[in-house]
């Protein structure tokens, strides 16, 4: 008898650090650091609502409490694409 093969491994996206620079987020076997310079939308919000993160089409993430969602490729290389970010 053969063991069935696994499916693809997704696990939650979980936030590992935040300093007053920004913060690491570990998602699909990577770590990621997202600094406030690059994603304002996160630095004043509160704790809660930045490890308040969803997994959205298993290649985006989303902070529902901020209204974010960021692709794992903006992530990985954030100079290729370009953030718009308006103060209401």
């Amino acid at each position: 008898m053969k063991s069935l093969k696994h499916g693809k491994s997704i696990s939650d996206p979980e936030i590992t650090n935040i300093s007053e620079h920004g913060f690491w987020l570990f998602f699909q076997g990577r770590e990621y650091f997202l600094p406030y310079e690059l994603y304002p939308w996160f630095k004043n919000a509160p704790v809660r609502q930045i490890t308040n993160v969803k997994i959205y089409q298993q290649s985006h993430l989303y902070w529902p409490d901020l209204d974010v969602d960021l692709s794992v490729k903006i992530l990985s290389r954030p100079s290729r694409y370009k953030l718009v970010w308006r103060a209401d």
